[in-house]
Order: structure tokens, then sequence, then C-alpha cells
């Protein structure tokens, strides 16, 4: 059985709505996952606050960056959805998840 690729999700807005570990405890939360067997850290994702993507989206790509320097891989940054693809894109979304703008609204 191959290693599972393991995206860290952060709650990056710090939305009591949403789950996710908080900025701050990435890092710690990163090397454990780097630690364990079997798992590999792929990266980071994240759903912002729909009021200011772009700004949660530079904030991630802020904590991929530390951990980068950290000696982490975290080559994968998955952020952006339908309505917000093209800042998350600009900032260096490496996966978007597009699912509305393909197959409508949700029923």
């Amino acid at each position: 059985m191959p290693d599972l690729n393991v995206c860290l999700q952060v709650n990056i807005d710090r939305e009591t709505t949403k789950s996710g570990v908080l900025p701050e405890a990435v890092l710690p939360l990163a090397q454990s996952v780097a630690a364990q067997p079997r798992l590999q850290l792929a990266g980071l994702m994240c759903i912002p606050a729909p009021t200011h993507p772009a700004q949660a989206f530079q904030r991630l790509a802020g904590l991929q960056a530390q951990l980068q320097q950290a000696g982490l891989r975290a080559d994968t940054l998955s952020m952006g959805m339908s309505d917000d693809l093209e800042p998350a894109i600009a900032e260096g979304s490496t996966i978007v998840r597009i699912g509305s703008a393909l197959f409508g609204e949700r029923m």
C-alpha cells in the first residue's frame, strides 16, 4: 500500500462555523504528520470567508512558506472554489475545487 498524502485543513479566518487547525497550530501539526510512518505531508487547504478570499489565500501561502522553511515538503495548496478560483490561482493554488460552476447550485 502506498503512503497517504495529507493536506491539512486550516481554519484560515478563524470562523466558528468551519473546521480545521488554527494558523498558529499548523507547524506543530505538520511536523507530527510528517513524522508518522505511511503519511506524507502534501500541503495545506482552506475555505476562506467569502468577504475577503484573496487575503486568506495570501495568509495560507505564507503558512506554506513557513512549512517549507522548516524543511517540510508542503508543495500543495488547495484553495479556491467556483466563486473565488481566480484569486486563489493568483496566490499560488495548485488545486482548485470547482463544483457549482460545473454542476450548478445544490438542490
